[in-house]
């Protein structure tokens, strides 16, 4: 169960609003929910913001007297990119403008196992190659070494970058990154591909018209895909983007778009992060970056179609991968259920693909509601992690904490990677949980809803009119709503059952509601019971009839109260960890005979159920989730249940003969902590 929390708009200010613009009433509740109190900076978010003078960046005037001189010159010059679809995309972009400009221009990007950013190696190898001036995009902030390698080549550097940068710069003609703390420019959250966009536009001369016209779609994949804020610049470099690629003239995207099966006369920022950006991503994880620029590139059709084609073989390997490692990270906790028990999730395994562990410790984060470090080991004993988390606890901090076991390590709060020997993962991982175990207070995962939906904000006008939000992405996600006391009417099986379709009662609205990845049988609900909804609202087109479409993001049945949930969660883990808890407290959650008899009937009866849904089901005043899991535990100890940790699944077990609950080993070991606490 994840834990859910409803904002509130403004009524006065929706009311305010409505007579000075035309949106709809649901859009401006979502926006005075979000923080929007003044008319003037809801109309800034509408109008979209111009993109200001390039030359507003710190040093993009030397950046374009540079490169502009090494073109006239024909000097080799050398985009360096990276591998990730910004890097990707940002180095077509500069590529592709400067060949047009007539310029001596290469590209290079590491393979992934060289890591991130400059390296030594490529260094001396494009000295060897003549180049004379060497442009990074999407990296280089960092590369204070490589830098004076370059000049000790008589190489000139110019560096254009979006990370944060460090104490000391590197040496470079030009240092082109919003996030200096001496660039004047009011922008920046651009990603490494807007940073690119905006030095081709000073390159012109500081106009944007050709620049646009031309690199618009590529700029706003990259930029969707580096998940930067779609707000400001950003939100405008998208917005005029996906206007482009509906009608884009690059032969690798229009293949792209047409095998991805988008729909050119409603792509969204949404196509680009989930169909087409982690097609591009794969050649960096699985194959060569180099594939995803010559797709971006080629103006042959017959090429241009068999790299698309590689790169979606490459996705299809990649999601094979991820399956995979999810698979054994599933049958590990299996058969250590202990490690869930920890505040912070740390797995490993050998031979895990780096270049997917990122997208499973998302997926890990996500399923489990817990921060993570997901760590692959190669055959040398050398060990690469990475890890995903949420507001409220700064994994970067912890990997701080941990910092004399690893060879190097970085990130922010909500995400970091690092590198150890294997030998140290044990001790790594008990530093972890030394560091996050006793913490009083833990965050957990929230899904955040905008609003609650009331039966007459349902209507066609009001849906269609929260697309002028558009697009959504960082910063403006998608609005989610919450329905309370949702009656089911109906349950209808789709696809041979793997997704549920429910008709409901909502106050007056009568509705329709998908749920996907949700087989009928597995659901908690039944026809008649009422359930609590997070939902996404859409337009459905259907012979030329548009209708409204509502999408269940989570659900639980109405009545649950999480606060009460996840304090229970809690402690049961608290107690499965070891820590002594006040023997008043251990009493009260130890069940009695007949509680254990009430779930046990309850098991034997549905005979497959998740611990959730069965807590939803039974939980009452004198029944809460540590208790129920306890006993929980006191069948699968006595082998009247089969419980997979992994997924919380019970399965119902036909007993072969009578057992005494009474000597389980989870009885006899809260007994034991009830002794220790005294009286």
């Amino acid at each position: 169960m994840k834990k859910w929390r409803i904002n509130r708009p403004d009524p006065v200010k929706t009311a305010e609003f409505m007579n000075k613009c035309d949106l709809k009433s649901l859009t401006l509740d979502v926006m005075t929910s979000r923080g929007f109190t003044d008319f003037d900076s809801l109309a800034d978010f509408f109008k979209g913001e111009e993109l200001s003078d390039p030359f507003l960046i710190k040093d993009m005037a030397i950046a374009a007297e540079v490169i502009n001189k090494a073109v006239d010159q024909y000097d080799l010059i050398c985009i360096y990119g990276d591998y990730d679809c910004d890097g990707v995309t940002s180095t077509t972009i500069l590529y592709n403008y400067l060949e047009s400009m007539g310029a001596n221009v290469m590209y290079y990007i590491p393979e992934r196992e060289a890591g991130y950013g400059m390296n030594m190696e490529a260094i001396e190898m494009l000295a060897e190659k003549g180049v004379k001036l060497i442009v990074t995009v999407d990296n280089g902030i960092s590369a204070v070494e490589e830098a004076e390698r370059i000049a000790e080549l008589d190489m000139e550097l110019v560096i254009t970058d979006h990370h944060q940068p460090p104490e000391k710069l590197p040496r470079a003609r030009a240092i082109v990154n919003p996030h200096r703390a001496d660039c004047p420019s009011s922008y920046k959250d651009l990603a490494g591909v807007g940073v690119a966009f905006k030095l081709c536009a000073a390159l012109d001369g500081g106009s944007y018209d050709t620049v646009m016209e031309q690199y618009a779609d590529i700029c706003a994949i990259g930029t969707v895909a580096d998940v930067v804020p779609l707000t400001g610049e950003n939100r405008t470099i998208v917005k005029r983007g996906l206007e482009y690629l509906a009608n884009t003239e690059i032969l690798g995207l229009n293949y792209l778009i047409d095998k991805a099966k988008l729909d050119r006369n409603a792509l969204d920022s949404t196509g680009i992060a989930f169909r087409i950006a982690p097609v591009i991503n794969a050649s960096g994880r699985f194959g060569s970056p180099l594939t995803a620029v010559k797709t971006l590139l080629s103006e042959d059709p017959e090429d241009a179609e068999n790299y698309v084609d590689t790169l979606l073989n490459l996705n299809a390997q990649r999601k094979q991968t991820e399956t995979e490692i999810m698979t054994e990270i599933v049958n590990h906790i299996n058969a250590h259920p202990e490690t869930l028990d920890h505040r912070v999730l740390v797995l490993s395994g050998k031979g895990w693909h780096h270049g997917v562990i990122g997208i499973v410790s998302s997926r890990i984060l996500e399923f489990y509601g817990k921060p993570n470090v997901i760590i692959s080991i190669d055959d040398d004993g050398n060990a690469r992690g990475s890890a995903r988390s949420v507001k409220g606890f700064n994994i970067f901090k912890c990997f701080q904490h941990c910092g004399e076991l690893l060879d190097k390590f970085g990130g922010h709060e909500c995400a970091g990677g690092l590198s150890l020997k294997a030998e140290n993962i044990e001790k790594f991982t008990q530093m972890v949980y030394e560091y996050s175990d006793p913490m009083e207070k833990f965050p957990s995962v929230e899904l955040i809803a905008d609003k609650l939906l009331m039966p007459q904000d349902i209507n066609l006008d009001n849906v269609k009119g929260l697309s002028a939000m558009e697009p959504f992405g960082a910063e403006n996600p998608a609005p989610v709503f919450a329905m309370l006391g949702v009656r089911v009417d109906k349950i209808i099986p789709l696809s041979q059952g793997k997704h549920t379709k429910i008709e409901f009662s909502y106050g007056s609205y009568r509705g329709q509601a998908l749920i996907f990845s949700l087989a009928p049988e597995k659901a908690c609900f039944a026809v008649g019971d009422k359930l609590d909804m997070l939902v996404e609202l859409g337009i459905n087109v259907f012979n030329n009839r548009e209708s409204i479409s509502i999408r269940v993001i989570d659900h639980r049945l109405s009545g649950v109260k999480q606060e009460r949930y996840f304090a229970a969660k809690d402690c049961y883990e608290k107690l499965m960890r070891g820590e002594q808890l006040p023997a008043s407290f251990i009493r009260k959650i130890i069940p009695t005979r007949q509680e254990l008899i009430g779930v046990y009937k309850y098991i034997s009866a549905v005979k497959n159920i998740t611990l959730d849904n069965l807590f939803m089901k039974i939980s009452g005043d004198s029944m809460n989730y540590c208790k129920l899991h306890i006993c929980v535990d006191i069948f699968r100890d006595k082998g009247l249940i089969e419980f997979r940790p992994a997924t919380m699944k019970i399965s119902y077990v036909v007993p072969k003969q009578k057992v005494n609950l009474e000597d389980s080993e989870t009885l006899v070991k809260l007994n034991e902590m009830l002794g220790k606490a005294g009286n």
